[in-house]
């Protein structure tokens, strides 16, 4: 593979390599134009520093790098478990980073990678893909995990979280409940969208009113929630279920209600999304759509590392969710969908 060279980057802004070299090494004196043209011919052309392409040219760096929207939390700390233990496996060393749903970050991630890793894997939902991915050279492999849709035309792996939705409303209602609120996750996140679609979908299938709360994947937000409801217990259209948008937030809200005395599931049923290791752990144990975070994780080392290799994969790879059911629902009855229940662990 031929990497860009700096007197590339300098035919293809018209302009000397001294001015090449002045911009990209940081300097002030450098007229605006010239800086956005050496710049724009940089990102075109793919071009990394000298010493990585050198690394790049005459062997691999044995690394990869990883852009996940966080690093707390058991959601994200289970996909690194999976990338790192499918990466070890491989003798591949990890570059880890987060975006915190900042763009410019997100950005200068990518431009710290380059030349340093041999391939990338990104999770990054919250994230206009055409504004960071115009960042990423087309000669970089990589690997997306669960991006807006986007023009890139890059390996993906995609949960149809819409489905995952879809069957757990159905779980609820298979079981008697009719008056369900959804608590999603953020407004900007594309798998929180999906999973409000999906809400919507099968709620309106059933002839029930949707009612959907703001949430943020976090498990404050799950107590918020809870407040909210707790307040209307007692009215005649009081929720009987609720189906956060993820594990922590029905975590948080479970919590509230089991601190002021309300049945989980007797009064009001709990649902979450992902099936983080604790949903199985906590008491009543949480159902939940399973997702296998760690079974991502590495899966996306394993396409990764068979574009390195030289391959070639711009497959959009589907993951359908499974539902998982325990305490906080009860046991299912009359259902319309399989209902999988968990034989031990699975990643």
């Amino acid at each position: 593979m031929v990497h860009a060279t700096i007197r590339d980057v300098a035919r293809e802004a018209d302009v000397s390599v001294a001015s090449v070299s002045r911009v990209l090494n940081g300097h002030s004196n450098v007229r605006a134009a010239v800086r956005e043209r050496v710049q724009a011919a940089a990102t075109a052309l793919g071009y990394v520093p000298h010493a990585g392409a050198r690394n790049l040219s005459l062997a691999r760096t044995n690394a990869i790098g990883v852009m996940l929207p966080d690093l707390h939390g058991e959601f994200f700390s289970e996909t690194a478990r999976g990338i790192d233990s499918e990466a070890s496996a491989r003798g591949l060393q990890l570059l880890l980073s987060n975006a915190h749903a900042n763009p410019a970050r997100a950005v200068e991630t990518l431009r710290t990678m380059r030349g340093r890793v041999d391939g990338v894997i990104i999770m990054a939902p919250d994230l206009d893909p055409q504004e960071m991915f115009g960042h990423l050279p087309a000669s970089l492999p990589a690997v997306l995990i669960n991006c807006r849709e986007n023009t890139q035309r890059r390996a993906e792996l995609r949960v149809d979280n819409a489905a995952g939705a879809e069957a757990m409303v159905e779980h609820l209602v298979a079981i008697g409940r009719r008056r369900i609120v959804h608590l999603a996750g953020p407004s900007g996140n594309t798998e929180a969208q999906a999973r409000v679609a999906g809400y919507r979908a099968a709620m309106a299938r059933h002839g029930l009113a949707p009612r959907v709360l703001a949430g943020d994947f976090f498990e404050e937000a799950g107590t918020a929630a809870a407040e909210v409801l707790l307040s209307e217990l007692g009215g005649s259209n009081a929720a009987d279920a609720l189906f956060a948008a993820n594990d922590m937030m029905a975590i948080g809200a479970m919590m509230r209600f089991r601190r002021a005395g309300v049945d989980v599931p007797g009064r009001i049923a709990i649902a979450g999304f992902d099936d983080v290791p604790l949903a199985r752990l906590i008491s009543p144990a949480l159902t939940t759509m399973r997702v296998g975070i760690a079974g991502i994780g590495a899966r996306a080392v394993v396409r990764l590392a068979a574009l390195i290799a030289g391959g070639v994969d711009q497959a959009v790879e589907p993951r359908t969710p499974e539902l998982i059911v325990r305490e906080t629902t009860g046991a299912a009855t009359n259902t319309k969908q399989p209902v999988s229940r968990e034989q031990g662990q699975t990643s």
